[in-house]
């Protein structure tokens, strides 16, 4: 898949070494390493999952010192198994260790929100259902962590409040109501912005059916009543379910007819793909 051009990535990952590296440097490094030693190490995966990060994990590498090499890495998206390895290192040791708490970090994280993502993707392929993230990120990390949903097989919802109209409760109960706001919500921005409501009944998205939107949000529906909803909408909008989704419940709401499955968790709460960096020489 297409990497994240550099100039987006670099400020993520020079902050992060600048984080760990701290005033004095690696102090375990300098003084147990000679400045002449090189080292040869292999990524390798301890589990099952998705990789993505691989980026993050070279260019930490690159900039703790440019003569480190790295070769032979797996592109993000790629499915490893427990003992796959991942990509090799290789160049001054001292550069390769101060480099690879920062490079599994990245790696381990994003690799972990595609592994996530591609559980429900791969639970819902007999569907016409896509995973989609949501806004739920680690402040500062969304570019990448969306990055990693595509690696794992889902789609990227908005970036951010400037990408679309997307108009919840909170805004319906101030604005007066899912006709006030849609009203507003057209006349407040240009003719290319899209429109979504969330809606959490059939008698609001009644309601909002003529209204001339781009997208419903069925919020906190069961598969009984995303299914009625569809019928409703009958192609009218694309229509996206979320609350509380795990593997096993995204499954019956795809099997409904919904076109989109919002998922927080893949970006929020990540669990962290086991990787390793084994010495080889």
């Amino acid at each position: 898949m297409r990497s994240l051009p550099r100039i987006v990535i670099e400020p993520l990952v020079r902050a992060a070494l600048l984080e760990d590296l701290g005033r004095a440097g690696d102090l375990t490094s300098d003084a147990t390493i000679g400045p002449d030693q090189t080292a040869r190490v292999a990524l390798v995966s301890r589990e099952q999952g998705v990789v993505a990060g691989t980026d993050c994990a070279r260019l930490a590498w690159e900039l703790v010192d440019p003569r480190i090499v790295v070769s032979d890495l797996l592109p993000d998206g790629s499915r490893v198994q427990p003992g796959t390895v991942i990509g090799t290192i290789s160049g001054p040791a001292r550069g390769l260790l101060s480099g690879e708490r920062v490079a599994l970090n990245f790696l381990g994280h994003l690799s972990g929100v595609a592994t996530g993502t591609a559980t429900i993707a791969d639970a819902i392929a007999h569907t016409g259902a896509k995973v989609a993230d949501t806004r739920k990120t680690i402040p500062g990390l969304r570019a990448l962590q969306k990055h990693a949903v595509k690696a794992g097989g889902g789609s990227n919802h908005r970036f951010g409040l400037d990408d679309a109209v997307l108009i919840k409760d909170n805004h319906i109960a101030v604005a007066g109501g899912v006709a006030e706001a849609v009203r507003r919500a057209k006349a407040g921005v240009g003719h290319l912005v899209k429109i979504e409501v969330e809606v959490d009944s059939l008698s609001q998205l009644a309601e909002l059916l003529p209204l001339g939107v781009d997208a419903v949000l069925l919020d906190n529906m069961g598969p009984d009543l995303v299914r009625e909803a569809v019928a409703m909408v009958a192609g009218r909008l694309i229509t996206e379910a979320s609350g509380r989704i795990t593997p096993a419940t995204a499954v019956p709401l795809a099997e409904a007819g919904v076109d989109l499955i919002s998922v927080g968790w893949l970006t929020h709460s990540a669990h962290v793909l086991d990787i390793g960096l084994d010495y080889a020489g």
